[in-house]
């Protein structure tokens, strides 16, 4: 994967290319960017540049073998750790280097993927991956070889938040004093869960989301869209590359979350003094229980975005708006009043504990139905401006 086939994200190629040339190159880094913003897809380049020492404008036929390598992400002095869970195949102790073929897959076909993509490849969307002690054990094993090929050796740990705190203490001398030769590159969407001993070795690099201008013209590019339908997608694709492709497709888990979500608020309006329609929000509880907690936890994410939007187009910021709701009889204009200053913090906070409790294997159709129950109280509180 070569700097020029990235989107977007310029300034951060250069950075990256003209600290190598000069042989500056940082023992760890942290790249910490929203889902979609290419945030691995820019590690692999940079792995790649320094590896097969790709100078001038990535002039690759002087190592042109090495380069092959990399394209098959089947380098040997390039190394992967990323979230894995038990599945079909592995029953016990998975690491990264179980699910090599797996990863390929993503890397392939979904470079802007997010974790619930990877999931669904593994067949562990009910389980929550983690990278765990067996794992670090692993990468402190790989890096302890010599090179193969006598230059540098690469750790490029993906979803670093998603590293346990012992498997982070494991780590922790070899990251801050790594063998020669040897680069850490960690990648994290949300950099406030990693562990500030962990962050503090690295050299943090942030990376904004996509520009609407880049998205729509790569869009053009990898779909034939027309210029109107690729402007439409960028927009609602809000500086996220791999939602951009979903909408492509029609493949988004956005559209099931959607459906969800205008059940949800229905039932949730009619609920109060209405014994049948709180009937309706437990069953609807128990159906979004039967499914995998990392699609409970992207929905209830899903849900917070869109309450945002309706706030935004209750105060007059349509710039900001980028949601478009697809389901009949729904319109976010006919949402948006009854999202404000009085009820939107506490509607927030409810999700995000939602979340957490999720996370942590609390019992999910107690936590939905809990959920369910404020939401309906909170639809109903007024403004403080009327």
């Amino acid at each position: 994967m070569l700097f020029k086939d990235i989107l977007g994200q310029g300034h951060i190629k250069n950075h990256l290319t003209k600290s190598t040339d000069r042989g500056r190159i940082p023992h760890a880094q942290l790249f910490v960017g929203p889902e979609g913003s290419g945030t691995l897809p820019m590690a692999i380049a940079y792995a790649q540049y320094i590896i097969c020492q790709n100078k001038n404008s990535e002039n690759i036929e002087s190592n042109e073998g090495c380069n092959l390598k990399f394209n098959n992400l089947s380098h040997p002095d390039l190394h992967f750790a990323f979230p894995v869970a038990t599945n079909d195949k592995i029953k016990s102790h998975p690491v990264s280097k179980h699910f090599m073929e797996e990863w390929r897959q993503l890397v392939t076909q979904q470079p802007y993927g997010n974790l619930f993509d990877w999931y669904k490849i593994l067949g562990i969307d009910n389980k929550q991956g983690q990278i765990g002690v067996d794992e670090a054990q692993d990468i402190v094993k790989s890096l302890a070889l010599k090179s193969y090929e006598g230059g540098y050796k690469i750790m490029l740990i993906w979803m670093t938040e998603k590293m346990n705190a012992s498997a982070a203490n494991k780590l922790l001398k070899l990251i801050e004093e790594p063998p020669n030769k040897t680069v850490f590159i960690l990648i994290a969407q949300d950099e406030e869960q990693i562990i500030n001993t962990i962050k503090s070795r690295c050299q943090l690099l942030h990376f904004p989301p996509l520009a609407e201008d880049v998205i729509k013209n790569a869009l053009i590019k990898d779909y034939q869209l027309e210029d109107v339908v690729a402007a439409k997608i960028a927009h609602q694709a809000n500086g996220n590359y791999n939602k951009a492709c979903d909408l492509v497709y029609q493949d988004s888990e956005d559209l099931q979350f959607e459906d969800w979500f205008v059940f949800w608020i229905r039932s949730a309006f009619k609920a109060k003094g209405n014994k049948s329609a709180i009937h309706d929000l437990i069953s609807w509880s128990e159906d979004i229980a039967k499914t995998g907690r990392e699609t409970q936890k992207q929905f209830l994410l899903y849900c917070i975005d869109f309450f945002r939007q309706a706030l935004l187009l209750n105060y007059n910021a349509n710039d900001l708006v980028f949601l478009e709701p697809k389901s009949k009889n729904f319109k976010l204009e006919n949402f948006a009043p009854f999202i404000h200053d009085a009820n939107i913090l506490e509607i927030s906070d409810e999700l995000q504990n939602a979340i957490y409790h999720i996370e942590r294997n609390g019992n999910s159709k107690i936590i939905l139905t809990d959920l369910s129950i404020k939401l309906t109280r909170l639809l109903h509180k007024k403004s403080a401006q009327e």
